[in-house]
């Protein structure tokens, strides 16, 4: 079985409402979703949204990076074409992330097995994911956040922007109005270490699980100073994009736990060596995603379920925020709670 054809195509999803954070506002999902064709009629496909902020990569960089090495996997085996793929150092971790999903569902495909199975799962597990509370004025937070506990989220994975005293007011009035909420801080490289500093000092009593990447992506010793500064676990995000970033801010104590994203890494292969690593370091982590369509949430999700002693937080919540509902997800979104559904 070998490749025959790599094509690309664009899609969009609509929003319920504008997603906002510190870095930027989307109304709708954009994405790139690559189809590969083997000679035996095999088809697989994979994704990468447009997240220029973030991996800088948008649609069109997204299309051109697929396009530039498409040519290097006709007429290879799957597994030749991920081994090619992994060592190609110019196209982003978007575009590879989105070939990589493609590949490793044409191996589970010809071996008959589900992909929570490639991953090492011997059997489905149902999930629970946070939902996301987009940067806002601070009613309007709260409202979201109520409504969301109120159907029920009890996680809330809440973005917050550089004005550090809306910050603070926003948590302490979510956090005064939901006491049982699960309240996950995602900063976005907004703060200043100052103002870092300043939030988990006005915060320090109330129940926050975890902050997000409150500095720049670079500055791991502002970073580490955050962390020894609170008992609240601080979780990197965008300083830590690939397997040496891991390692730099684990071995130099600069966070605790680590957000791992395909998106980021450069797919599902780069994902797994991640874990690998957290799981023999004793690193918790966060399974998190961009702003995504459902044949990379599905990814991400059977991933899960093979990691999920180390997968202490699940950030999948995109198909929660479509305005409606996806027929390609192979799971059931029932609120907070995921289930596999195929």
């Amino acid at each position: 079985m070998k490749i025959s054809s790599i094509e690309t195509q664009v899609k969009y999803i609509p929003l319920k409402t504008p997603f906002i954070t510190a870095l930027r506002r989307v109304e709708n999902i954009e994405f790139v979703r690559v189809q590969v064709t083997c000679d035996n009629g095999l088809v697989a496909y994979g994704e990468a949204p447009a997240t220029k902020a973030i991996t800088g990569e948008d649609i069109e960089i997204i299309l051109e990076s697929i396009e530039s090495v498409k040519e290097l996997f006709i007429d290879k085996t799957q597994q030749n074409a991920l081994n090619i793929l992994h060592s190609q150092a110019q196209i982003g971790s978007s575009a590879k992330a989105a070939l990589d999903m493609a590949f490793i569902s044409l191996i589970t495909q010809e071996k008959k097995i589900p992909f929570y199975k490639y991953f090492g799962a011997k059997k489905p597990i149902n999930l629970e994911t946070d939902i996301t509370i987009s940067l806002k004025s601070r009613n309007e937070m709260l409202q979201d956040s109520i409504s969301a506990f109120n159907s029920g989220m009890k996680i809330l994975k809440v973005k917050l922007g550089h004005d550090i005293n809306h910050s603070i007011e926003v948590i302490k009035q979510i956090s005064k109005e939901l006491p049982n909420a699960e309240i996950l801080i995602d900063a976005n490289q907004a703060w200043s270490l100052d103002d870092s500093l300043k939030f988990v000092n006005a915060v320090k009593e109330l129940k926050i699980e975890l902050i997000e990447q409150p500095v720049i992506a670079d500055d791991l010793a502002s970073l580490k100073t955050i962390t020894n500064a609170t008992e609240i676990p601080v979780l990197a995000d965008e300083a830590a994009f690939n397997l040496e970033d891991v390692k730099k801010v684990v071995e130099s104590q600069s966070a605790d736990m680590i957000n791992i994203k395909l998106m980021k890494c450069g797919g599902l292969t780069n994902a797994v060596k991640i874990l690998e690593y957290a799981r023999e370091n004793d690193v918790i982590c966060m399974l998190g995603s961009m702003l995504e369509g459902p044949i990379s949430i599905n990814a991400a999700l059977h991933l899960a379920m093979a990691y999920s002693d180390v997968i202490k937080y699940i950030d999948l919540d995109s198909p929660l925020l479509y305005k409606t509902q996806s027929l390609e997800l192979d799971f059931i979104f029932n609120g907070a709670k995921i289930v596999y559904n195929r």
